[in-house]
């Protein structure tokens, strides 16, 4: 008989379509094989609502807590007088915290799976095993994004850098065991809560190469007798929207003076009114939402990832790699791949070299590239391989429980 298990998770994990909610999927899957799930998560965008009768086929319960983001906004400044992360009260939810606490006793559960550091505050403090999937060190993307932005945002963001840093290493002491995205985010965790290191490990993504497959046969998105440079990704999303503007604005000129006919495609939801702006600028094409990202990766000449604010593992990247595309990175985005630069994926730091490597592929000097990138994905990017990383600390936490919740987790 199976033993049941709560999994809470900041945004509704499916459908697979972006980045957190990919990896929440299939943790959520290879979590459905050994345990019965009680799952609780956010709905943050009115359109997953019809997606949630699919996840009761993995599920012994599912209970969805909607949540406006505008609304949650403003209850976030509540963290100003509270002094903790506004991270904190933008997810507070009552209904979601009485959930967690009368599921857990009803059901005699002894294991949680929270993923994400927000929800470290629904996980009831008294049970067996407490897991923690921080997938990327989030304190430090604010730390990242506070040199970006005026004055006073500026200080709200270095604020919210150093009071999330002292939540995940609260967690880290915390909880059973704290997992990253990568072995770099694992790093950096360590060395943030150097005194709970032995509790922190990291399982990589993966990718359905099944699904991000080559597929020449596909139509082309494209206008014919053009030259293709795609990025993906959601467009509502800063460093996505830093990344096109500077690649629009300092790299994509370079790239037109040496291939006329070159075209630059965002690809992505919900794009930014400055996004759409970018569309005016001669070759370069916003499309909006699409159905399917494939066709406009497969047909593209050249993948790009000019980051300058990521942590983690960009899964534009993987997803372009599993499809034999040759990308080129920024060595932020690149940081947490596991794969050979300059055999999977080319990595440039400043413009000047970012449109060279761009140019040079579309030119077709990197031949085989495409090939070897997917070779790198098929022996690294398993989902199942990497998910079983989760499994031991899974069961090795009977044995050594949880520390009680200290102040910062109550």
């Amino acid at each position: 008989m199976k033993e049941n298990l709560l999994f809470l998770s900041h945004r509704l994990p499916y459908p697979p379509n972006k980045g957190d909610k990919i990896r929440s999927y299939h943790l959520l899957r290879c979590l459905a094989e050994r345990y019965n799930i009680f799952l609780g998560a956010f709905i943050d965008d009115p359109a997953d609502r019809v997606h949630v009768d699919a996840l009761r086929q993995w599920c012994a319960e599912v209970k969805v807590i909607d949540l406006n983001p505008r609304l949650a906004k403003l209850a976030s400044l509540r963290g100003l007088w509270t002094d903790e992360a506004l991270t904190l009260p933008y997810y507070r939810n009552a209904s979601l915290f009485r959930w967690a606490k009368e599921t857990v006793s009803q059901y005699r559960i002894s294991i949680a799976v929270a993923f994400s550091s927000a929800m470290a505050q629904f996980v009831p403090p008294d049970l067996t095993v407490r897991i923690m999937d921080m997938v990327d060190v989030d304190s430090d993307k604010w730390a990242q994004y506070a040199p970006t932005k005026p004055w006073p945002l500026s200080w709200l963001y270095r604020r919210e850098a150093k009071k999330l840093a002292g939540w995940e290493c609260c967690i880290a002491r915390d909880f059973n065991a704290t997992l990253l995205v990568s072995g770099a985010e694992a790093a950096h965790l360590k060395r943030m809560a150097a005194d709970a290191a032995d509790k922190i490990d990291w399982f990589e993504n993966g990718v359905d190469a099944d699904f991000f497959q080559p597929d020449p046969a596909c139509p082309s998105p494209y206008a014919h007798g053009t030259t293709p440079i795609v990025f993906t990704g959601a467009m509502d999303y800063w460093p996505n929207i830093d990344a096109v503007t500077w690649f629009a604005s300092e790299i994509f000129p370079r790239v037109r003076d040496a291939i006329p006919d070159a075209m630059f495609a965002i690809v992505g939801s919900n794009p930014s009114q400055a996004v759409k702006t970018l569309g005016a600028q001669p070759g370069v094409w916003v499309t909006g939402r699409v159905d399917d990202v494939r066709p406009y990766v497969q047909h593209a000449a050249c993948a790009i990832a000019p980051l300058r604010l990521a942590r983690g593992v960009q899964n534009k990247v993987l997803e372009a790699m599993a499809m034999a595309r040759p990308v080129v990175t920024s060595p932020q985005a690149a940081e947490g791949i596991s794969a050979q630069a300059g055999e999977n994926f080319l990595v440039a730091d400043n413009a000047a070299d970012f449109a060279a490597q761009v140019t040079a592929v579309c030119k077709g000097l990197f031949p085989d590239m495409g090939a070897q990138a997917r070779a790198r994905i098929l022996l690294a990017y398993d989902w199942q391989t990497n998910l079983s990383r989760i499994l031991p600390h899974l069961e090795a936490s009977r044995s050594s429980p949880a520390h009680e919740s200290s102040s910062c987790l109550s």
